[in-house]
């Protein structure tokens, strides 16, 4: 065991390294909470001043972290910061950004790679890099690794590289970094031994594998498997409905075998930073080794197609009641891309409102956990702010869409004082008055 790694590890082991987090959104904020609750100091690198500011002071923007949470890590030593000329303060650095999709659905690797530039500006020897963010199998030996050695520091000898890849699950009550076990690949034994000692100081197990790429790949892995289930179920419910069959009694009556089926749900389409994303990855990475990835792309043709496909249900909707999608006001319940958070990425409630509108819709939304509408990569000129829910808004629209199902609304009452329901959620199953709602 070399001086270096042998001293890393030391300082884990006793709680007086350092921890950096670059990116204090939906991933990096709860990673930081619980290396602080561990009782490891943490310094936070975001590129937005007014959340770094906002965490300074002790309060949140995540709604899953409540302010004494952030107050809490505050009077534990955490730290937000802009200045990325402080990343040699940490002992390891930790990536948590974004890798979305250009608009050929191409990876777009920029916040990575700028990320590792930054880190490679400041890097120092003893120093770990772990790249948390979801990417296609390569990534960190390929496309940072080089970025680092720039300098003249060499991975495992001077420093350590390692990819661990997030497992959040925003709204999930069960599970969260501090229950769920950790993936790690080191780019050598000595990185794979410190990334797999600062991770084991959190979470309940950490599971080794051989390289980065495995690591990278099963994240990968876990994702596209998601996908591809969400694809059959939402191909399902398109012929279902055609056959006049409920697909949710379907899966209902499917899901009570005890072995060999795992249940999945139709919905509006795929939201959320990783299920839409993530598969695409895959595929790009795939054409590189001349190979086709056919069920992923299949299930992307599937799942985009679900937005156009529930706003046809709305204009048969409307024309069955004599109306046409042109003039009718239509609300949509629910912009965040699951039920109960409130974290707007992907979410498809962005694409049924461009839809709607483009078809000259007057559209109005209602979500209790999104107050007003963030300025989205894809959606920069919708702008709107949510309305209360009222019976006399209700009555006032030709038809109400369930984007999402949050737990705060009350479907009995949305469904008495509305004149049409559209509902991709089954969110009124419960509901007894069926005549004003259509399933889509």
């Amino acid at each position: 065991m070399s001086n270096a790694t042998a001293a890393l590890l030391a300082r884990i082991q006793n709680k007086t390294a350092t921890v950096g987090i670059i990116g204090l959104g939906y991933v990096g904020l709860p990673l930081a909470r619980a290396f602080t609750a561990a009782g490891i100091r943490v310094l936070g690198f975001d590129i937005d001043p007014g959340k770094v500011a906002k965490l300074n002071a002790g309060k949140s923007y995540i709604k899953q972290i409540p302010d004494a949470a952030v107050a809490g890590m505050r009077a534990g030593g955490f730290e937000a910061t802009d200045r990325f000329d402080r990343l040699d303060e940490p002992d390891a650095v930790l990536v948590c950004v974004p890798t979305p999709l250009t608009e050929s659905r191409e990876p777009d690797l920029t916040y990575v790679v700028n990320s590792a530039h930054a880190i490679a500006a400041k890097l120092r020897r003893g120093q770990l890099v772990v790249l948390e963010s979801t990417t296609y199998p390569t990534t960190t030996r390929n496309v940072v690794l080089p970025v680092l050695e720039r300098g003249g520091l060499v991975a495992g000898r001077d420093f350590f590289l390692a990819f661990s890849p997030e497992r959040e699950d925003p709204g999930n009550a069960t599970f969260s970094v501090t229950s769920i076990p950790k993936v790690v690949g080191g780019l050598d034994d000595a990185s794979g031994d410190v990334a797999c000692a600062l991770y084991g100081a959190v979470v309940p197990k950490v599971v080794r594998v051989s390289t980065p790429e495995v690591a990278e790949a099963c994240k990968i892995l876990e994702n596209t498997y998601r996908a591809i289930n969400i694809a059959l179920v939402n191909e399902m419910k398109v012929l279902y409905d055609r056959m006049g069959i409920d697909v949710w009694e379907v899966i209902e009556a499917a899901k009570t075998k005890p072995f060999g089926f795992q249940a999945f749900y139709p919905g509006p389409g795929l939201g959320g930073h990783c299920i839409p994303l993530d598969p695409f990855y895959l595929s790009w990475i795939a054409k590189h080794y001349g190979f086709n990835t056919r069920f992923i792309e299949l299930a992307g043709e599937v799942n985009t197609a679900m937005p156009a496909y529930v706003v046809t249900k709305v204009a048969d909707a409307l024309n069955d009641a004599g109306k046409a999608v042109k003039g009718s006001r239509v609300l949509i319940l629910g912009m965040a891309y699951k039920k109960d958070i409130d974290d707007p990425r992907e979410s498809p409630g962005f694409e049924l409102m461009d839809l709607l509108l483009k078809k000259g819709a007057a559209v109005t939304y209602s979500d209790p956990h999104i107050p007003e509408l963030p300025r989205m990569r894809h959606w920069p000129h919708l702008s709107m702010t949510s309305t209360p829910l009222t019976p006399e808004f209700l009555a006032g629209q030709d038809a109400v869409l369930i984007a999402t199902d949050h737990t705060a609304f009350d479907y009995k009452f949305i469904v008495e004082h509305s004149k049409l329901v559209i509902d991709t959620r089954n969110a009124t199953k419960a509901v007894a008055d069926r005549e004003k709602v259509v399933r889509a």
